[in-house]
Order: C-alpha cells, then structure tokens, then sequence
C-alpha cells in the first residue's frame, strides 16, 4: 500500500476527513451548507452515509491504489452537494445570499474536480472523459472563478454581516469587509482573464483560509462545544483547501510557452 505524496490531494483529503467525522458526530448534515429538508426519507441515515462517503474517499484519497475510485465517489458526492443549493436557485434567485452559499460549494466542487481530473484514470471511451485531464482542470478553474465571484458580492452586498465576523482587534473593520469583497472578485477576474492568475488563486486561497484561522478557530476555541463553530471552520478550511488545490494547478506560464509542460497536483 503506498500512500499519495502530493499535498495537495493530502490537504484536500483532511478537509474531507474532518467533515466526515463531524457527520458521524452528530449523525447529520452540515446545516445551512447542507441544506437536507427534514422532511426527506431516512434523512438520518442519509447523514450517516454521507459521513461514511466523505470519511471512506478521503482516506482512500491517502492511498494511491485507492485515490481514483475514491476521488470519482467524491467528485459525484460533491455534485451532489451542490445540486442541494439550486432548488433554492430557482425559488429566489434574487437574492444574492443564495449565490453565495452556491459559491461556497462550488469552490470546494472546483478542488475535488481538479483532483479528479489528474486522478480518476477514465478509459478512453467513457463518458465523462471530458472532465478529465488537461481540458477537466480548464475547466474547474474557470468553474472556480466563477464561484469566487458571488462570495466578493457577498460580503459588499452583507456588509454589516461582514464587520461583525472581523475579528474585534482589527481597525477599520468595515474597510476590511468591504477590501476583502473587492479584493475576492478581483482574484477571480484575475483567473477568468488570465491576469496572473496563479497568484489571483492564491491570493483567492489564502483569504479563505485567513478567514477560518481569524474567524472560526477563535470561535472553536471559546466555545469547544458549539456545533455550528465546528462546522464553520470544517467548511472554511475544506473550502480553502479546494481553492489551494486549484491554485496550485495553475501554471505560471501558459501552456503556449512552454514545451510539454506537466501539470502536477502539488
């Protein structure tokens, strides 16, 4: 059994690990990221497999005999998971709110399809061989900025949600809900227009992870208990991990300027 030496599939593994557990915890979902009505059939038991689902596939991501059926089970769950964000899409659209969390998702989507695109070794003939390898990554990158976009809006458009989850020690709170907003759809414009977008994605990552290390985990840590504090944090880091993971993959130059250039997961 060998195990996967690219940090980047090991960082976006843990993420995955830590959300399993969590469900497992608390034989749920991860309430308003998960968004399961409680009305739904056997939605316990739901919880409980999509603990084992994001457990089992990130473990199995750490090993290399096992990492492209595990990551083809993830990529699928995580469609999954953002398809429960677009009945609300449809209701009320208008509300940017909605898009946001949409984002969110789609963030964590795009790392687990860029990992898939290098990892899930599709015959030639299947299917959904076009999210895969060199024209798959493209792709989740484009899908990455796109997510980004609505996560800036978010904190212009929630501004006074935004200062209230500024640590208290920073000055000028509101400036920076507002710089971070801008500074979010600038990364992204940056990755859509290829304006240095290997930094714009890091740029991108390293804001949303700031975000889990200044917000949630002091949180965590004045409440240990509290479940949504867990949660916020596991979802924060899993979301930067994907964006990591995309930023990662990004080449410092385009492909047109290099000779045989491979793309390696980091």
């Amino acid at each position: 059994m060998k195990l996967m030496r690219q940090p980047g599939t090991a960082i976006f593994a843990s993420g995955m690990i830590f959300m399993g557990i969590l469900a497992l915890i608390y034989g749920d979902f991860a309430l308003v990221w998960q968004p399961v009505a409680s009305w739904v059939p056997g939605r316990a038991l739901l919880a409980y497999l999509s603990g084992i689902i994001m457990l089992a596939g990130g473990l199995g991501l750490l090993i290399e005999n096992a990492a492209h059926w595990s990551v083809r089970i993830l990529f699928a769950y995580l469609i999954i998971w953002l398809f429960l964000k677009v009945p609300t899409l449809v209701v009320a659209p208008q509300i940017e709110g909605v898009w946001l969390g949409f984002g969110e998702i789609g963030v964590l989507l795009s790392g687990g399809w860029t990992i898939f695109a290098h990892l899930a070794n599709l015959d030639e003939r299947s299917p959904f061989r076009f999210l895969a390898g060199e024209q798959g990554i493209r792709a989740a990158r484009i899908f990455f900025a796109l997510s980004v976009i609505p996560i800036g809006l978010g904190h212009l458009f929630y501004v006074k949600e935004t200062v209230a989850l500024v640590p208290a020690w920073l000055p000028y709170r509101t400036g920076w809900a507002l710089l971070t907003g801008l500074g979010q759809i600038a990364c992204a414009l940056g990755v859509l227009l290829k304006i240095l977008p290997r930094l714009a994605a890091a740029i991108e990552a390293a804001m949303i992870t700031l975000f889990a290390v200044l917000v949630w985990a002091p949180k965590v840590l004045a409440a240990p208990r509290d479940r949504f504090s867990w949660t916020a944090f596991l979802i924060s880091w899993a979301i930067a991990v994907g964006a990591w993971v995309v930023a990662l993959n990004i080449p410092s130059k385009e492909p047109s300027q290099q000779k045989q250039r491979t793309v390696s997961i980091a």
